[in-house]
């Protein structure tokens, strides 16, 4: 009985592995200055995604449906830096990431949670994008008509 529950557990893990599903796969940074460093070396433009994390229905839900998907991580990996810009209102955060995340949202003129910015290495705005149904497929199609433009 052990022996089928080892196997379960290692093909669980294979599955996981092959799917994409395991934490931190994907590398989000949190500063705009170490992306635009990525950036420039890898000439990928910038995935900036300014967020509510715990508290935006609509945040929760592109990270959910979009960001969370083996389909994005992989279409992630090849074309975009990642950037993640957290505007929480339960979680703890540094004061200085703070200010400096309030700083972006007012020189990005950031109306509204999720806002996606595409972004140059030099942090010029290429285009903006936001929540969009249908999954990653959906999300992508559209990001790539942004994306192409940088």
């Amino acid at each position: 009985m052990q022996k089928s529950f080892t196997k379960l557990g290692l093909a669980a893990f294979v599955l996981a592995l092959a799917t994409g599903a395991l934490a931190g796969e994907l590398k989000w940074h949190t500063s705009l200055d170490t992306a635009m460093a990525e950036s420039k070396k890898t000439g990928k433009p910038i995935l900036a995604d300014f967020t509510g994390s715990d508290w935006c229905s609509w945040c929760i839900k592109l990270h959910n449906e979009v960001f969370a998907k083996p389909e994005f991580g992989q279409w992630a990996k090849s074309n975009v830096v990642l950037l993640a810009l957290d505007f929480p209102m339960k979680k703890k955060q540094p004061e200085a990431v703070k200010k400096t995340n309030e700083a972006l949202a007012e020189k990005y003129k950031i109306q509204g949670f999720p806002t996606v910015l595409v972004l140059n290495s030099g942090g010029k705005e290429i285009g903006r994008l936001g929540y969009e149904a249908g999954g990653p497929s959906v999300w992508i199609k559209k990001a790539e008509t942004v994306v192409k433009k940088a």
